[in-house]
């Protein structure tokens, strides 16, 4: 199962697999350069909150510099960004989202998530961007203290006797992060793959579904019911955390979702399985390429080692080669239990990057802690 809208569209998505895979084995960090934390700014640089819509042009921008350095292969424009930021899932932008100017011109931004996994631990989610030219600055560094002060003093935080950790993720080509993260204390705890799959030479198998079920063509009048059923599905997820009524409103916006791309299976009046796929028109021009995606896969129990997941799949394919596609993506986690990694392989998918996550302990709740000071 992959989900899209389970999580910030940092990533894209928590993302889901099986152990023991021949084709990629996860492998640790190495080779990377440590970085310094105390190496002095040579700027004056001011650490602000956010202050709207006005902010979005600069954050583009500063995310496209950091993807074409680091190797990330995702577009994000303004509409993305308008998403994410007015559909806040466990963060709310003006007290955890932070930006670094110099001179009066953002350079870098950063923002932190919070959330309490079904197995009782908190989870503080950090993601940034600094633009290359200001990197080895202090500025990580000091999005790092903001984030942690403001975690710290998250509201929901008891009285700091449950597990709580900080956790952040890179991609196997952020050299910066991957070197960043060890030297402020953060472990690798797992890993995840962005997965492709040729759709010109590779045939593509006909697969029938599983006896009783159907797909029908979706509507907007479907949504809830088709989002509850990927929400109980993903209840068996690694780190997987009750969706809110947030995630919905996220889920209804997304910009690039073209239904009559989805293949959702009915039992009845039951949504027994999906595959959400979709293209994302920008990407596609940016990088020269024809690739679409198959994500949100998902089946719920009661229908599963039945073969579902297996025909949508190659249902999906299909259909975004008939729009032309010539490659589809997705995202897996190497060590999810449902064997959707191996599934994936068996229908021509390979990885393509690698995702680390890491974390660190948080600490006890203090609460006078104020993130602005940091």
């Amino acid at each position: 199962m992959v989900s899209r809208s389970a999580v910030n569209k940092s990533t894209r998505r928590p993302l889901d697999g099986q152990a023991g895979s021949t084709a990629m084995q996860p492998v640790a960090p190495s080779n990377v350069r440590l970085v310094d934390r105390s190496t002095p700014r040579p700027f004056d640089v001011d650490i602000r909150g956010f202050v709207g819509p006005a902010d979005y042009p600069a954050m583009v921008g500063i995310y496209s510099a950091c993807a074409l350095v680091d190797g990330l292969d995702e577009v994000q424009t303004i509409d993305d960004l308008a998403t994410f930021m007015e559909n806040p899932v466990g963060f709310d932008p003006k007290r955890d989202l932070f930006l670094a100017e110099v001179h009066g011109h953002a350079v870098g931004y950063a923002w932190v998530s919070h959330r309490v996994e079904a197995a009782g631990t908190e989870t503080h989610t950090l993601r940034g961007y600094v633009h290359p030219s200001f990197r080895r600055r202090g500025i990580g560094s000091a999005f790092l203290e903001g984030m942690q002060a403001r975690s710290l003093a998250w509201e929901d935080r008891p009285d700091g006797t449950r597990p709580a950790v900080l956790q952040a993720f890179a991609a196997d080509s952020e050299l910066g992060g991957l070197g960043f993260l060890p030297a402020c204390g953060f472990a690798p705890i797992r890993y995840a793959y962005k997965m492709e799959r040729d759709l010109t030479s590779t045939p593509i198998p006909s697969l029938p579904l599983p006896s009783g079920l159907e797909v029908r063509p979706a509507d907007e009048s479907q949504d809830r019911a088709i989002w509850e059923a990927e929400r109980e599905a993903f209840q068996d997820h690694w780190g997987y955390t009750p969706w809110p009524e947030e995630n919905f409103q996220r889920f209804i916006s997304f910009p690039h979702y073209d239904r009559s791309l989805w293949r959702v299976a009915w039992d009845g009046d039951q949504v027994a399985g999906m595959v959400l796929n979709y293209i994302n028109q920008e990407e596609n021009a940016h990088f020269g390429r024809l690739r679409g995606y198959t994500e949100d896969i998902a089946v719920r129990r009661p229908w599963r080692r039945r073969g579902l997941a297996r025909a949508l799949i190659a249902q999906s394919l299909a259909a975004l080669k008939d729009r032309g596609m010539t490659a589809a993506a997705l995202g897996v986690d190497a060590e999810n239990p449902t064997g959707a990694l191996h599934l994936y392989e068996s229908l021509g998918f390979r990885p393509v990057k690698q995702w680390t996550y890491f974390r660190r302990s948080l600490g006890p709740k203090q609460p006078d802690a104020d993130p602005s000071n940091a």
